[in-house]
């Protein structure tokens, strides 16, 4: 008798912190505690041992693209995009070669389009740190598909969170929608030793948005700027906006945070919804 057909199991969408430059995988120079690096490596090595199944491929939000629409990266074997600077030489030859998804490029535009959303392509665009670093760890044979999507320029909390709504379909698909970013942005005040106090309130605001009622937890969300140190936290929100993606597509799911640590002396959160 044949083995009935497989039925495609709805992944969770996540918000990953995914570290400074190439922390993992180069000498920081003491620069991170190496408690906190052995705590995020582990979170991001472990995260597919929590999911429903192996996804079909990866759609990542990631805080370092911003352009004028969501923009798709559309190569079908995408390079690497290095952007970050003063780091040893190893930092630039670090590989991940995961393949684009011109059949998920597509699915994204149709989606998008049927939710009023212009769009446009990149055919040159590669993977940049908050996808190849953070998922270098979690996937290191670059087995999975992978398409980076862009922020939109304006930062608006509600337009990304009605990206992240209209890109919901793609969870019972088989793809994993990730957010890569940091709830904590701001290395001025962390160097003035203010980092520390003014992240565990901001985490502890964001602990509370990202659990609560989806609707409430929305309405948290657009209007963060209320949150205690907000513009302190985060001077610009490009850090944070792909968890108002991540929570758009997460719909009527709840919330949880399942990484709560520090990162150089600040506490920085993942959260899952499924």
């Amino acid at each position: 008798m044949n083995n009935p057909t497989h039925q495609t199991k709805r992944q969770p969408v996540i918000y990953v912190p995914h570290g400074g430059g190439p922390w993992p995988f180069v000498d920081m120079g003491g620069m991170i505690p190496q408690r906190d690096i052995d705590a995020l490596k582990k979170y991001l090595e472990d995260l597919p041992k929590h999911l429903p199944e192996k996804p079909k491929a990866l759609l990542v939000i990631s805080a370092h693209w911003e352009e004028k629409v969501p923009t798709v990266m559309t190569s079908p074997n995408p390079p690497m995009f290095y952007d970050y600077y003063g780091f040893p030489p190893e930092a630039y030859t670090l590989q991940w070669p995961a393949p684009g998804d011109p059949k998920l490029v597509g699915r994204v535009k149709e989606l998008l389009a049927q939710a009023g959303f212009d769009t446009n392509d990149d055919p040159e665009r590669g993977f940049d740190h908050g996808t190849f670093v953070p998922f270098k760890l979690s996937w290191p044979n670059a087995d999975i598909p992978a398409v980076q999507i862009s922020l939109m320029h304006h930062l608006d909390p509600a337009q990304h969170i009605a990206l992240g709504k209209a890109l919901a379909p793609l969870r019972d698909e088989g793809v994993l929608i990730l957010g890569s970013g940091m709830s904590y942005h701001n290395l001025r005040e962390y160097f003035k030793g203010n980092g520390k106090e003014l992240s565990e309130k901001f985490d502890g605001w964001l602990k509370e948005a990202v659990t609560a009622a989806p609707k409430t937890r929305d309405g948290l969300l657009m209007n963060w700027t209320q949150a205690p140190g907000a513009r302190q936290v985060h001077p610009r929100e490009d850090h944070l906006l792909p968890l108002m993606v991540v929570a758009g597509a997460a719909g009527s799911d709840q919330g949880e945070v399942t990484f709560n640590g520090y990162f150089m002396g600040a506490k920085v959160s993942a959260v899952e919804f499924r």
